[in-house]
């Protein structure tokens, strides 16, 4: 070109401020470089080893805070200046021979994101480990269980608790998998159509850690799959501490009154001295949000590109870093807040009015012989009688429940106990005492570790 970029160009295309946190990965991987163009002949070993000193001190300049100057235009050619800087032209302007950033940029953000899923993934799991832990402690409790937000059937707090576990290992899973898939290396796919020197790109791989090279560089330099991947599955994982939270705050307010929030993870009000405000539950369920719109964002800008590199995927970090900073502040909280929250088991068990035993009173006619039609009906009719009574079920005469269905005997008062209850609900899954045992142990082996 005869002159410069215009500023205002400049502006838009400057992208260190973003990537800068990628400086460690492409270090690595430009050693990497080095080493590999010399076992393909093209690079002096001495000068392999002489780049990798030089970024060996690039590194150390980084680490201590070195800044960008306004000519850097990304991270990558700021450790480009740098490596000048240390070791001189001849050598340093040989590191890039056979690639292009379209290939460094790639491999540097798949080494940064499988190395963000190790830390979400740790995090996920001492959120996993604080509920258990709650859950251990609370086998004996019982609480409802909701529909619509209606009361539905007593459970044990066990398994409510556990409830939101098991969304956490689908979570770990889709981050295991998506991991699996971003394992392979891009480096040396160059800007399109693959490096023109002999390098070993499987042994180059194996040396970066990844499982495998990418197999078309068309796709590589264009494939950001990896990057929606951790996005939706950041995403589901938002949903589902949202729906945590939703729990918890409705649970944790003066209607429901069934938890207390700890000190340390709510705040006050400024005006109201009575309040304890649940606000990392809350910024939990808002974060949600935008972990969905970073997902939408990206997809948004990959169904329109056409194949190979365009300068559009540079925004694919924005949607990524923020997504995975903005997770790794919110699980550490919502953590802490289950870890000190206080159960009021007599609150909870006290919620488990009568009313909610109807399917057990209907389940007693089936034992008896009848079928679950002509019980529903029966148990029905007596729920009618409760309430246009305006009274409890268990509140029923014994000759009101008898009238109800002739297979009705003296004992099934019995069967509007919330224990009795879940006592009858010992298959796997369920919030019998012995089922959310054994569920106890199977999270635990979820878990790992």
């Amino acid at each position: 070109f005869r002159g410069g970029p215009s500023p205002l160009l400049e502006a838009i295309n400057r992208s260190i401020g973003t990537d800068f946190r990628l400086w460690p990965h492409d270090v690595r991987l430009s050693t990497q470089w080095a080493r590999a163009l010399a076992d393909a002949g093209v690079l002096g070993h001495d000068e392999a080893r002489l780049i990798g000193e030089g970024l060996v001190r690039v590194g150390d300049r980084l680490a201590a805070g070195e800044a960008p100057t306004a000519a850097d235009e990304d991270i990558h050619t700021m450790i480009d200046r740098l490596l000048h800087e240390e070791i001189g032209s001849p050598v340093a302007a040989k590191l890039h021979t056979g690639r292009s950033r379209n290939d460094q940029v790639a491999t540097a953000t798949r080494l940064w994101t499988l190395d963000a899923v190790e830390r979400v993934d740790a995090a996920v799991r001492q959120l996993q480990q604080v509920l258990v832990a709650q859950a251990e402690r609370l086998q004996d409790a019982i609480m409802p269980a909701y529909t619509h937000l209606q009361r539905a059937q007593p459970v044990s707090v066990a398994h409510w608790l556990l409830s939101h576990v098991w969304p956490l290992v689908r979570d770990r899973g889709r981050l295991a998998d998506a991991a699996r898939r971003l394992a392979e290396c891009p480096l040396g796919a160059g800007a399109i159509a693959g490096t023109a020197f002999g390098v070993d790109r499987t042994a180059l791989a194996a040396s970066l850690g990844f499982a495998a090279p990418t197999p078309n560089s068309i796709d590589t330099v264009g494939d950001r799959d990896f990057v929606a991947e951790v996005l939706f599955a950041l995403s589901l994982l938002g949903a589902h501490l949202s729906r945590l939270a939703e729990d918890l705050i409705l649970f944790g307010s003066s209607e429901f009154g069934f938890v207390r929030f700890g000190d340390g993870f709510s705040t006050g009000s400024s005006m109201m001295p009575q309040k304890r405000n649940p606000d990392a539950l809350e910024l939990a369920r808002g974060s949600a949000a935008r972990f969905l719109g970073d997902l939408v964002s990206l997809m948004g800008t990959l169904k329109g590109l056409p194949s190979g590199y365009n300068k559009d995927l540079q925004d694919d970090k924005r949607a990524l870093f923020g997504a995975v900073d903005a997770m790794l502040v919110v699980l550490p909280a919502v953590a802490g807040t289950v870890d000190e929250l206080t159960f009021d088991v007599r609150r909870t068990e006290a919620a488990c009015t009568s009313a909610m035993m109807a399917t057990d009173l209907a389940d007693y006619l089936v034992r008896r012989g009848a079928t679950f039609r002509e019980s529903h009906a029966a148990v029905g009719s007596l729920v009618r009688q409760a309430e246009e009574a305006g009274i409890e079920l268990d509140a029923l005469p014994p000759s009101a429940i008898r009238a109800a269905h002739p297979l009705f005997g003296d004992d099934a008062a019995a069967a509007l106990g919330a224990r009795a209850s879940l006592a009858h609900r010992e298959a796997v899954g369920g919030t019998g005492p012995e089922a959310v045992r054994a569920q106890l142990a199977q999270a635990r082996a979820a878990i790992g570790g």
